[in-house]
């Protein structure tokens, strides 16, 4: 198994399986009885096991704060053991808790019990992160928590994985997670067997085996809806005019069932107009009615799967940053992208592990 640098690749599989039991194996809070584990082409069982720990974050579910520490002296714990001066901890402590969202004036100074559970998390993080490694590890880090707090917590790993691209280890016993962090995924059967190691795309369109099939859930294909973005599929499109345009040069673009958009002067949504609506308008201004909610380009399909099924005329309006218009999502954009994701994990040559990749781990 390789896990490539700058990576999430996400561990899932039973209780019991030895999820963990893998992922501390990496910085030797295991000692593998077998086998070879390497970073960057080195043999951990070769290095001193402490200098390999302060050189791997380490997050665990509850954080694991130590109580009688302030949220600073936490975060500090691994520059200070590596040598770091003061000032120069005091800083990187400052701009890690920035970088997790916690403004350092107001917990620095806090201890572990004055924090919400989210918050903790976070210092968890930025402690994790403290001397710059470049490996994290994370053992199901956001279990502890509420779902609402847990999608929080998962959106800013997310962004600090953009921002910062360390090659990152996750251990999790919910798929749906694991699809929404992963680029890659480990499905571990029993004594930490690897079903399948692919990409969540690939998994959920074609798993492995009956067990895999069974994490990946009935609902499997729609769970492909969150992988993809909707500025990346061929979005359709809907007759438009600016408010101030005859009302007549939309009439004639619309068949009877058929309906547009009315667009400012910056191309942003503003009404939807139907046929009927049209019949004896005078002026677009007043006419149809407002458009409601709009998807930006950055929206997965999930995203426009809920908003059309929200919508009368199952049709999500797409804009742009500026919020322009940029074309519209029907059921049919779903269906086709579904069929295509599923095309394509059939077709021959596909491979479980990219032997063009540098393997970090």
């Amino acid at each position: 198994m390789r896990i490539p640098a700058g990576e999430i690749v996400v561990l899932v599989g039973r209780s019991g399986c030895g999820k963990t039991t893998t992922m501390r194996m990496i910085n030797r809070l295991i000692e593998p009885s077998s086998g070879t584990i390497t970073i960057g082409g080195r043999d951990v069982t070769a290095m001193n096991p402490d200098e390999l720990r302060r050189g791997i974050g380490y997050s665990i579910q509850q954080a694991g704060l130590f109580p009688h520490m302030t949220v600073a002296r936490n975060v500090a714990t691994v520059p200070g053991l590596v040598g770091w001066d003061r000032k120069r901890i005091a800083a990187r402590v400052d701009e890690m808790l920035a970088l997790v969202g916690l403004d350092p004036g107001v917990f620095r100074d806090r201890y572990p019990r004055q924090l919400s559970g989210g918050q903790q998390q976070r210092v968890g993080v930025a402690r994790a992160l403290a001397a710059d490694p470049p490996i994290l590890l994370m053992d199901e880090p956001f279990g502890a928590v509420d779902p609402i707090t847990r999608g929080l917590l998962q959106d800013e790993l997310l962004r600090l994985h953009a921002e910062l691209r360390k090659t990152v280890v996750f251990v999790t016993h919910d798929f749906d997670e694991a699809v929404k962090l992963g680029d890659r995924i480990a499905v571990l059967g029993d004594r930490s067997s690897i079903l399948q190691y692919d990409t969540p795309a690939r998994i959920l369109a074609a798993p492995a085996d009956a067990t895999v099939a069974d994490f990946a859930g009935a609902d499997a294909s729609l769970k492909q809806l969150t992988l993809t973005r909707v500025r990346e599929v061929a979005l359709g499109d809907c007759p438009t005019a600016g408010e101030n345009d005859p009302p007549d040069d939309l009439r004639a673009a619309l068949d009877d069932g058929d309906w547009g958009l009315v667009l400012d002067a910056r191309r942003r949504p503003l009404r939807r107009v139907s046929a009927p609506q049209l019949t004896h308008a005078n002026s677009l201004r007043d006419t149809g009615s407002p458009v409601g909610r709009t998807l930006p380009l950055e929206s997965t399909l999930q995203d426009a799967l809920d908003a059309l099924l929200a919508d009368r005329t199952a049709t999500a309006v797409v804009v742009g940053e500026q919020g322009e218009y940029a074309g519209v999502v029907t059921i049919d954009t779903l269906v086709g992208h579904l069929s295509d994701a599923r095309a394509a994990a059939d077709s021959p040559g596909r491979t479980t592990d990219s032997a063009e990749s540098r393997g970090a781990v």
